[in-house]
């Protein structure tokens, strides 16, 4: 059967590792091991099953462990996410997923955190020393039984209407690892399937699709359970693992302190996405005027 994974990463180590038409490199920056995937061809594509263009894993410490807006972790994810967008021009950042739902909450949560500054203009902003503020959208697009509307058609709509340079779109991930979850954090140049931590896909949003460059951030908070049982019952009988994947049909495992990941992990992301797009002030600044 398949193994269920959103991680580029993690599709290599299936895959194998030595693919023709993708590119792998690692290197380590303030404590943090950060990959970065390049998938340059459709044959490699196909051989990944990951879109072509640029992955980037940073592998964090525990998501249970805290952190401040002056932690050097956040400049590097920063200048991660700021190597993937334009120099210059509005940034539309979208949270996909459902805030009712604890591991699809992250992209809503992060929503929360990110400073708008589209409406912050003229005079006021400045005689407050703000006009260097770079323009930023934020929208939380729940999820379609909530709306009605795919979040594929809700974003297109925003573009069109605001016509941004690039879309930022952050949600939850799923891993074929424990470890990983919550301890992960990728970001690609290739859009996103929305729901797809969930398991509840939908239309993929890209570059193709809403007509910018679209920018993935997102974290895993969960594991198919099928993928468990493959990955973690080599000892069982075949008919054994039978009647555990029906069992697990439609399933998913979640970490015990799932709220705490979520939480953190939004704060973090939201932080670092902040510090890249506003490049020409501290962090610290920032997290005053969110």
């Amino acid at each position: 059967m398949q193994i269920r994974t959103d991680l580029a990463v993690e599709a290599r180590e299936l895959a194998g590792e030595d693919i023709s038409g993708v590119e792998y490199k690692t290197y380590r920056q303030s404590g943090l091991e950060i990959s970065r995937i390049t998938v340059k061809s459709r044959k490699a594509s196909h051989s990944l099953g990951k879109e072509p263009g640029t992955y980037i894993t940073v592998e964090l410490p525990s998501l249970t462990d805290n952190f401040t807006e002056t932690d050097e972790r956040l400049k590097i994810i920063g200048l991660e996410i700021r190597r993937l967008l334009p120099v210059n021009g509005l940034v539309l950042v979208a949270g996909l997923g459902n805030m009712e739902i604890t591991p699809d909450s992250l992209g809503p949560k992060t929503g929360l955190r990110v400073l708008a500054t589209r409406h912050i203009t003229g005079e006021i902003a400045r005689s407050t020393g703000l006009d260097r503020l770079r323009p930023v959208a934020v929208i939380q697009t729940g999820v379609t039984g909530q709306t009605g509307i795919e979040t594929g058609e809700y974003i297109l709509s925003v573009v069109r209407r605001i016509k941004p340079t690039a879309v930022i779109v952050i949600d939850a991930l799923a891993s074929r690892r424990p470890e990983r979850l919550g301890r992960t954090l990728q970001i690609s140049d290739t859009g996103i399937a929305p729901g797809a931590g969930v398991g509840n896909h939908r239309t993929r949003i890209t570059k193709d699709t809403i007509g910018v460059p679209v920018i993935a951030i997102g974290v895993p908070t969960v594991i198919d359970v099928k993928t468990v049982i493959s990955e973690f019952s080599d000892k069982e009988t075949e008919q054994s693992k039978e009647a555990l994947l029906g069992f697990g049909e439609n399933m998913i495992v979640i970490p015990r302190e799932i709220d705490l990941l979520t939480e953190r992990a939004s704060r973090l992301i939201a932080f670092a996405l902040n510090g890249a797009l506003q490049n020409e002030f501290d962090l610290p600044d920032l997290v005053s005027l969110m």
